[in-house]
């Protein structure tokens, strides 16, 4: 996570912040294990509050228009539709806007 992080940082303007909206995985904990940057601020949403988390909606998208309703002869198979479910969406940055897009939580500039 701190890689991740440190790449977010990267990616982010010399003139502007990047705020990530983070649930309470291990991973996401601050600490002696977990190095932040100056430019990146971590958004800890509270405990059992899925429907603030985007990414909630984002596996409730896949599962209910892309890998419901289906039987798989194995783990390969499950494992490609999995990543042709998520390639196909990544794909459409529309649809991923509106999945995700949280009007409480926008910057008015």
């Amino acid at each position: 996570m701190t890689i991740h992080l440190a790449e977010i940082g990267k990616q982010v303007s010399a003139d502007a912040h990047a705020v990530l909206v983070c649930d309470g995985a291990g991973w996401h904990q601050t600490g002696q294990r977990l190095t932040v940057p100056d430019n990146v601020s971590l958004l800890r949403l509270p405990p059992y509050a899925p429907e603030l988390n985007p990414i909630e909606n984002v596996w409730e998208y896949l599962r209910g228009n892309q890998l419901s309703r289906r039987v798989w002869d194995g783990y390969d198979d499950i494992v490609q539709a999995s990543c042709d479910a998520w390639n196909g969406l990544i794909a459409d940055a529309a649809r991923v806007t509106s999945i995700t897009t949280r009007h409480w939580a926008s910057v008015k500039t």
